[in-house]
């Protein structure tokens, strides 16, 4: 059952925490609640990195290795921006943007290195950068609509491209 869950948890767990950080920026849920969910996060990264690392050595799998590796470290940044209010604004953009272009230079890694779907990880590669561009403008206009654009383009890019991995492989 472990391994089930290794292999098709991420395509869960990935639209879930992009949702759920669009619920934070609609008001819906509590940024307590996302202090938690970085929590959460911390401890699936570690399980599931650390679970998984002897089949992620090589390939196209060492580098999602690498992206959960970097992953871990951007979602401690943004714990720290819960913990250490002065610092809280530059270690929350720390977690979110690293989220969002990690991942995106994983998937375009995928889709240079596979032939089955590659088009699917370039195109969400795409989708993440430009939901960063989307999410980067909302923000710095104080434009609620546009910085949730923006995490949908983003939850659409890493879902579809963690959608192919799952059901491809």
């Amino acid at each position: 059952m472990l391994r089930r869950l290794r292999e098709n948890g991420p395509v869960v767990l990935v639209p879930l925490a992009w949702t759920f950080v669009t619920a934070v920026h609609l008001g819906l849920a509590s940024e307590h609640a996302l202090f938690v969910a970085h929590l959460v996060m911390v401890t699936i990264v570690v399980a599931f990195t650390g679970l998984s690392w002897a089949e992620m050595d090589a390939g196209v799998l060492l580098a999602w290795r690498r992206v959960l590796l970097v992953g871990l470290v951007v979602t401690l940044a943004g714990v720290a921006g819960f913990l250490f209010p002065p610092a809280a604004t530059a270690l929350l953009s720390v977690s979110i943007y690293g989220w969002m272009v990690v991942p995106a230079a994983g998937l375009a890694y995928t889709g240079r290195r596979v032939s089955a779907g590659a088009w699917i990880y370039l195109a969400g590669a795409v989708l993440s950068v430009l939901g960063l561009v989307v999410y980067a403008v909302g923000v710095a206009a104080a434009g609620t609509l546009a910085a949730v654009a923006g995490l949908g383009l983003v939850t659409a890019g890493q879902t579809a491209g963690i959608a192919e991995a799952v059901y491809r492989y």
